[in-house]
């Protein structure tokens, strides 16, 4: 199994050579499936919870109304819809692609999902990003600190798997600890764990990939 270690020389070999941008650089990790038949439906639509935060955290919506919705506004959502909101966009198909392409998260007070399912389901279902449920008594700050420090990692049709894990002014130790724990997250999801995987990658926005064969543990 891959190490925190070997994932900082690959963060510290992509960034070699690497000219100076006028603009922050992302750090990719990559990882290469082997022996998986994905014609077979094998899947994957993980959210996971990164140790460190990017310098821009992950983009969450709210559909709720009272109560929380001003909770959710407190907290700073990227955006609150309330059920008025939400039946609005179910009219307007080309606002509801250009929303749910905004965000990478939605969360939806319970009371809501109906009116979601019904209004955007069509939309939401097949990008991988139907609501998470929130109780209308639960702490939406706390669900809103979680998934802005998330990233969704989806599976459909492929053997590759590619997600953003930090950028090139974070610390380089920071970086590794949030690729491995994607790496360690896949890893139970796959149907042989650790076996399942082929190499690693880590690659910068403008740079060229620097790959790891995996070893197998045994």
């Amino acid at each position: 199994m891959v190490n925190e270690s070997e994932i900082v020389t690959l963060i510290q070999e992509a960034k070699k050579g690497e000219k100076e941008r006028k603009f922050k650089e992302s750090l990719e990790l990559y990882i290469t499936l082997k022996d998986i038949d994905v014609k077979k439906g094998f899947a994957l639509n993980e959210v996971i919870q990164l140790p460190n935060q990017m310098s821009k955290p992950a983009a969450v919506c709210v559909m709720a109304s009272g109560d929380m919705g001003l909770k959710a506004k407190e907290a700073k959502a990227d955006e609150v819809l309330d059920n008025d909101n939400v039946n609005k966009l179910a009219e307007d198909k080309r606002a509801s692609r250009k929303l749910i392409n905004k965000y990478d998260f939605f969360l939806a007070d319970t009371k809501l999902m109906p009116v979601v399912g019904k209004s955007l389901g069509q939309l939401l279902g097949p990008r991988g990003k139907m609501p998470t449920p929130v109780p209308f008594n639960a702490p939406i700050e706390s669900f809103l600190s979680r998934f802005k420090t998330s990233i969704r990692v989806r599976v459909k049709n492929s053997l590759s798997i590619s997600c953003k894990v930090g950028d090139s002014e974070m610390d380089e130790h920071q970086v590794a600890a949030n690729a491995m724990a994607v790496i360690n997250n896949l890893k139970g999801k796959l149907p042989n764990g650790d076996k399942n995987i082929r190499k690693y990658m880590i690659k910068t926005t403008m740079g060229k990939a620097v790959k790891l064969d995996h070893k197998v543990t045994k």
